[in-house]
Parts: structure tokens; sequence; C-alpha cells
């Protein structure tokens, strides 16, 4: 577990198509975190640095693309409707199975990016567990249905080696779970009071519950 002042960096991984509220949900915590947690940092990667299109037409800068991302404490991957597109990059899945250090995770869809890289073979995972619009069904149906090499769960998260997490809003709880294993749950905690998130961070873990390893051990 590093100290409050040391440092740790997050990275989180966007493509053209990804939800603002996974963006909010992962970047948006880490820079609140920084009142906390002075040296925790993030950087922005995309396919190749630069303008990246997400849903409903916001653009965000990528600092690094995927040649030069450099190695982190962990490494998130975030959903959108653009995920099913981005799964079948080739670009994309040799960036994900490359990773050498530190934690590999996702929010919402992006689970379903790490499924289609083979990165969630033998593992639990979660992902988003309602539909969306016109989806016929919901992700996490997708993943028990097309990947029958992961055990599929309804979970808040999930941490069987890599870490998945619900979907949309529950960005925010995956987030502060990498926080807590970096830094520790007393850091977590504080960050997740100070975001006014500390109740709902509770009430979610009450209600999903958090997964962890090959037993399946499940705890609030």
């Amino acid at each position: 577990m590093k100290g409050r002042d040391a440092h740790a960096c997050l990275a989180v991984v966007l493509y053209e198509g990804v939800e603002p509220i996974d963006v909010g949900g992962t970047i948006g915590v880490i820079s609140m975190a920084r009142r906390v947690l002075p040296n925790l940092s993030d950087v922005v990667v995309a396919q190749t640095a630069g303008p990246v299109r997400l849903a409903g037409g916001l653009v965000v800068w990528a600092s690094h693309g995927f040649d030069d991302a450099p190695e982190t404490d962990a490494t998130i991957v975030c959903g959108g409707p653009g995920w099913n597109a981005a799964a079948r990059e080739p670009a994309m899945t040799r960036f994900l199975n490359g990773r050498t250090s530190g934690t590999l995770a996702s929010v919402c869809t992006g689970a379903m990016i790490l499924a289609e890289a083979g990165c969630l073979d033998g593992r639990k995972a979660t992902t988003r567990r309602a539909r969306a619009g016109a989806e016929p069904i919901s992700p996490l149906a997708v993943m028990a249905s097309d990947h029958t090499r992961i055990s599929a769960l309804t979970a808040l998260v999930v941490d069987d080696g890599v870490v998945t997490g619900g979907g949309v809003s529950l960005a925010i709880d995956l987030t502060l779970y990498l926080i807590g294993t970096i830094y520790g749950d007393d850091a977590r905690d504080e960050i997740a009071t100070m975001i006014e998130y500390d109740r709902a961070f509770a009430a979610n873990r009450a209600a999903l519950g958090i997964i962890r390893g090959q037993s399946g051990a499940v705890t609030a």
C-alpha cells in the first residue's frame, strides 16, 4: 500500500463513442482525489494522441497514443456505444494485451472490449447489467452468451486479476475501488465523502457486492 504522498498514475483509455459519464466517473474522480492524494495523476490514452469525439459530440484530448502510452499503476478502459467498433480494432487488442505492469480494469462496457481481447478468459467479470435504448439484451447478457470462457456476474466490482466494474455511474465506484487498492481504504473513503458519494458507495456495495478472486468471495 502506498503512502498518501506517493506517486501513482492511472491510464484512462478512450475511443470514438465513449460515454462522457465514464470520463467523469474516472478522470473526474481522479481530479478530485488529488485534494487528498497530491501525487495521484492520470493519462488519457487513445489509439492516436489528439482529439477523441465522445458519444453526444463532446471532444476530449488524448495526451498519448497506444504506441507511446506509459506504464501505469492501472489502465481503465471506458465504455459507451462505440465499444463494439473499438473491440474489433486490432490496435486496441494489441495495446491491452501488451500492458506489462499495473492493473487492467474497465468501467461499464469497457469490459466488452477486454472480453474481445481475451483479457477476461477464465475469469469472473461484470459489465452494465441493464439494456440501453434499442439494445435487444444487456451487455452482461451478451458477455454471458458470447464469451463462454468468462463467468459473467452481476456485481458492483469484480476483482479477478483484471478488475471490471458495473455500468454508467458505477464508473465512480470502480475508480474509488482502484484508488483503495493503491492507497488504502481510509484514503478511498475520505475521497468518497469529499465528492459526496459516501452513502451511494456504501449502498451500492451493499446491494451489488464486490467479488474478489477465484473464490468469488463477496464483500460490501
